[in-house]
């Protein structure tokens, strides 16, 4: 048969060399795949290998071997016979007599990346089919204890290679190996030198974020679709790295968890992160702040340790001059980076000067107002220093004074925390964003069991611990940080009122709707949060807060209807109604509106100068938009914090009825609106001349028709044998259209000529012209103006008919306007809109969410 002629080939071979390497490669080959074949259809094959002894004669090949596509072959067909072997006993002889150990610890060369991925696919084989019988014939014990096993000692010598794709199998690696729980293998992998792994990998996912940090600073400083693209790539392999954590986590080995959290609070939480969050002049950059925002959210979405996550939220009550100091030098052994951008290496006293002189430190004093929080002087320039600012408070400042990013960068930190299962309630109550009916629960329990009032101190200033012991309250975590970290801190936010804390949070975020420089899109997060934190007493949402949100409601309604007289009143409702209904899913979601990423790619305004004409109205368009998302989300929040019903659609009034003597009327067209070819009266038209391209005037007749919400601009031709009708040739929107008659030529008439739609509402046509702008930018400086309104100028016989149809023109917008205003009315009018919205208690079906005559 074929595998006995092989395999006594085989035999004979006592050299290999550039003659005979074909034929060895080849026989490697076949018998990897008759021994498959075997496997599965005719035992007697592998009993044959058994016998023949096949795997000595492939170790004694590769003795023989000196040429490097022996090693490579070999490589592959072990790996090709483990990963299709299914019978468990031919495992078990592939495993046995340390022919693996010999071959994953076999001095291959390396320096060849072919023969290293061979490698590293051969280990991964062989971790595939581990179990707790199999792994006991890799492994070497002495007095019932592990004391060498090749396979994971070799794989982890590669857990760092620059290569992704070898990082990625070798923790596969691992994670096979960690996942069979083996006591014995956990020992040894939990025990010295091994252990180093663990805190490596934090070491290399600490480079990995300074890295991103430094590709968010050269985005801050020169924005582009490459480092956008840098960035991207950036995130995702820190996000796999934490994932991959978790998956060590979840295979329960004891103390792996330990420590895994005690290398990411000393390596990279303490030293690195929370010393990046101070406060610094919005102008200056902060890459470090988003950066450093971005990572605490990852880590506290996708590593669930119970341990990590408390210290985290415990260590946001220390100062921030605790962690300048701590990322100063050397505490516990380990050697700590001074903030995100910095290398670790030891200080020396001008780096400690300059460190001191950007970390600011402010004594902020304990209030006993509703806030406590001082936020004016927290962000005044005239303050050199923040660092005796607790690092929650510096969070709220991002809130109440930060730039854009700052804001929505803290609101994801916070929307993280409160999503995270792995943190007490305890430890959110002390942050002031325990959700409405967790408090009411907490309180429930509380009058259940007799506890004292939530006023009380929680815990005593001797000894910092609960008196019910139990390890689940904030203090506990504060005296793990003193004993297992070194940092001593006692702070005064504990020994104050815990509805303190929810005053501090709620007052925040009223603040941020206040605030007239922040985007709708970050306002919707606020929005989304404050919902999950509304009280469950007046004390604490009190008349104060309902007055501030009041005035910013009334003043983002007013710019909406000064948005009624501006370029879009046509696409008004029609694009409230769509945010509405999002503004309502993204409140009423079980997730924040945006993910913590978005902070790392700060949304480019189209409405930049460098990209549209002073004017236009893809500007004008966009300011609409964001007029309206805010007007949405301040209106739904007055009718949140009331408790009422939130309906489905905004209350506005349907379309009326077009009046009798209307152009639309007499013109003969209806709301569908003319389309080219249409038939229409000519009766109150107005001739004209227009040259679409030089020197080929055309003449039409000139009609302004507004019909509802919509309106057109029509061109013409006359029917000589159906007088007065003439035939549609061109229409254009009607809103937006800003006529003007010439300075020097009076029967010239000029209007601009805006799209029929807006990228929010046309995404597909968007898309594709943000591809070529991209595309432009790419090249260097934009070479066209991608976003460039029409423009028509049409001659009329004399003065006269350029003023008629200017005032035609005028006349109709405001017509379109005010049927917009009209229908707005009840939307606009909150005691109105309040009214018609019932208790929220209430079965939706129960009471009337629109006026009688609303769509």
């Amino acid at each position: 048969m074929v595998l006995r002629y092989l395999t006594d080939q085989l035999a004979k071979v006592q050299i290999v060399n550039e003659v005979n390497k074909d034929f060895v490669i080849e026989a490697l080959r076949s018998i990897a795949e008759l021994i498959t074949y075997g496997d599965q259809h005719d035992p007697s094959f592998f009993e044959f290998f058994m016998e023949k002894q096949v795997v000595a004669e492939f170790v004694r090949v590769l003795k023989l071997s000196r040429t490097v596509s022996i090693p490579l072959q070999l490589l592959q067909t072990v790996s090709i016979m483990i990963q299709n072997l299914r019978s468990e006993h031919a495992i078990y002889y592939m495993f046995s007599n340390e022919h693996m150990n010999y071959l994953i610890t076999y001095s291959f060369d390396f320096r060849n990346e072919e023969l290293l991925s061979y490698y590293i696919s051969f280990l991964r084989a062989i971790s595939g089919k581990l179990n707790k019988n199999t792994i006991s014939l890799l492994v070497k014990t002495r007095n019932d204890e592990v004391v060498s096993f090749p396979l994971y000692v070799e794989a982890i010598r590669f857990a760092f290679h620059e290569e992704n794709m070898i990082r990625t199998a070798v923790r596969t690696v691992t994670l096979n190996v960690y996942h069979v729980g083996d006591e014995c293998v956990n020992r040894y992998i939990t025990s010295a030198p091994h252990t180093e792994y663990f805190s490596n990998l934090v070491s290399f996912f600490r480079n990995q974020c300074m890295d991103l940090n430094r590709l968010v600073s050269e985005t801050l400083k020169n924005p582009g679709p490459d480092s956008t693209s840098a960035i991207v790539a950036a995130v995702d392999e820190i996000e796999d790295n934490l994932y991959y954590f978790s998956d060590v986590i979840s295979a329960g080995i004891p103390d792996v968890g330990r420590l895994i959290t005690d290398s990411i609070l000393m390596l990279l939480i303490f030293p690195m992160l929370l010393p990046s969050l101070r406060i610094v002049d919005t102008n200056d950059m902060q890459s470090g702040v988003v950066t450093s925002l971005y990572l605490l959210c990852c880590i506290l979405r996708i590593v669930k340790i119970k341990d990590l996550a408390n210290t985290i939220v415990a260590a946001l009550f220390y100062p921030l001059e605790t962690f300048t100091r701590f990322s100063r030098g050397k505490v516990n052994g380990y050697i700590s980076d001074r903030g995100l951008t910095s290398v670790s290496q030891e200080p020396d006293d001008d780096n400690i000067a300059k460190c001191n002189a950007e970390c600011l430190t402010v004594n902020v004093p304990q209030s006993s107002s509703s806030s406590g929080l001082d936020t004016e002087s927290i962000m005044s320039e005239d303050n050199c220093s923040s660092s005796n600012l607790a690092l929650r408070e510096v969070l709220l400042a991002y809130v109440t004074k930060g730039d854009d990013v700052q804001v929505l960068g803290s609101l994801s930190v916070l929307a993280t925390l409160l999503q995270t299962k792995e943190l007490d309630e305890s430890m959110l109550d002390r942050l002031g964003i325990l959700p409405q009916r967790k408090q009411h629960k907490k309180q429930l329990l509380q009058a259940l069991v007799g506890e004292a009032s939530g006023e009380e101190q929680l815990f005593s200033s001797e000894n910092s611990l609960m008196r019910d012991g139990s390890g689940c309250e904030p203090g506990v975590y504060l005296e793990k940080i003193k004993e297992q970290y070194g940092l001593s801190f006692l702070s005064s936010d504990f020994l104050m009122s815990p509805r303190v804390p929810r005053f501090q949070v709620l007052d925040a975020l009223v603040s941020l709707f206040c605030r007239s420089n922040i985007s709708a899109e970050t306002l919707w997060d606020g929005g989304w949060l404050l919902r999950q934190l509304l009280p469950y007493s007046e004390a604490e949402f009190n008349i104060h807060h309902l007055e501030l949100l009041q005035v910013s409601y009334k003043n983002s309604a007013t710019a909406l209807v000064k948005e009624v007289r501006g370029f879009w009143p046509d696409l008004l409702i029609t694009v409230l109604c769509n945010e509405w209904r999002k503004c309502k899913r993204a409140m009423e979601s079980s997730y924040p509106p945006k993910e913590p990423k978005c902070i790392l790619f700060p949304s480019q305004m189209l409405s930049s100068e460098e990209d549209i004409p002073e004017g236009s109205s893809f500007a004008a368009g966009e300011k609409m938009h964001e007029v309206v998302k805010v007007f949405v989300v301040l209106h739904q929040l007055q009718i949140f914090t009331l408790g009422r019903y939130l309906p489905e659609k905004p209350l506005i009034y349907p379309p009326g009825d077009l009046p009798a003597n209307s152009r639309a009327q007499t013109s003969g067209l209806d709301v569908s609106g003319p389309k080219p070819g249409t038939e229409v009266s000519l009766v109150s038209a107005v001739p004209c001349r227009i040259a679409f391209e030089r020197g080929k005037e055309r003449h039409f007749c000139f009609l302004a028709i507004s019909a509802g919400t919509s309106g057109w601009l029509v061109l013409a031709e006359e029917l000589p044998l159906k007088k007065p009708y003439g035939v549609v040739r061109v229409a254009a929107p009607l809103a937006g259209c800003n006529p003007r008659i010439d300075d020097k030529h009076p029967r010239w008439l000029h209007m601009r000529i805006r799209p029929s739609s807006l990228p929010v509402l046309d995404p597909a046509k968007f898309n594709a012209h943000a591809h070529a702008h991209a595309h432009a930018h790419a090249h260097g400086k934009l070479k066209t103006k991608a976003f460039v309104d029409g423009r028509w100028t049409l001659a009329f016989r004399d003065e006269e008919s350029c003023k008629s149809a200017l005032s035609m023109i005028l006349e109709e917008i405001n017509f379109l306007s005010d049927e917009v205003h009209r229908r707005l009315k009840p939307l606009l009018n909150l005691e109105t809109a309040l009214d018609l919205s019932g208790p929220e208690e209430e079965d939706s079906s129960s009471h009337s969410t629109t006026p009688p005559n609303s769509v």
